[in-house]
């Protein structure tokens, strides 16, 4: 799901909602379709305000800076779909009831790497302002943590009855595989900034999930 199809989403999502004012709502409608247009780097506040049809005084009155405007936007998305989202991710990555646990981790990683990609702008703001505003991991990490960790608990328990992973707590496995996996994502797209993850460094990161988790390791 790439930047314009998110940004679409939300944008049905708000005209249902009566959270907003009406001036709100139309520098928000306008944020949606500027960023959409001409992604979040490239516009500025002064073009929002006037597709929006207000000062741009009225933004930061609202909403203080562009990245809380953001998040204004993708906060709601993520509290409302995070549960639909995750499921799709997981029906997409387990489709073939016969992959292996090795083609399900590639699945995901594969998955993730291309939204990420698709949606570069967003996940970097997102998980600066994430580092930074306690509030803010407060607000959503749990809720996230905990729509990821039932969805992993049923891959890891499928998984073990097969006898591809070790015989561990699920929740440890589960904990060892999410915080793996993130720091994966952010490492690579936030603090190095690289512009696509290479099959070779897939495949190590693998590797060292399956040397860490897969049955093999407990011999």
């Amino acid at each position: 799901m790439n930047l314009s199809n998110i940004l679409n989403k939300i944008a049905e999502t708000l005209k249902k909602s009566d959270k907003q004012t009406e001036k709100q709502r139309k520098i928000v409608e306008a944020a949606i379709s500027a960023f959409a247009e001409k992604g979040y780097s490239n516009t500025s506040t002064a073009e929002i305000a006037k597709m929006a049809g207000v000062a741009e005084g009225t933004i930061f009155k609202h909403f203080g800076t562009k990245e809380n405007l953001l998040l204004s936007i993708i906060i709601p998305f993520i509290k409302d779909f995070s549960p639909q989202m995750a499921d799709e991710i997981f029906e997409e990555v387990m489709k073939d009831e016969n992959l292996t646990f090795e083609k399900v981790l590639r699945n995901l990683l594969e998955n993730r790497i291309n939204f990420i990609l698709d949606n570069r702008e967003i996940f970097m703001v997102f998980i600066k302002e994430m580092v930074y505003k306690e509030e803010l991991r407060n607000e959503l990490l749990p809720h996230v943590i905990n729509e990821v960790s039932k969805r992993l608990t049923r891959v890891i328990e499928t998984f073990q009855k097969r006898g591809e992973l070790i015989d561990k707590p699920v929740s440890e496995i589960a904990k060892f595989l999410g915080t793996s996996l993130a720091g994966f994502f952010i490492s690579r797209f936030v603090v190095l900034n690289v512009p696509a993850v290479s099959e070779e460094e897939m495949e190590e990161f693998i590797q060292f999930i399956l040397n860490g988790i897969g049955q093999s390791s407990s011999h």
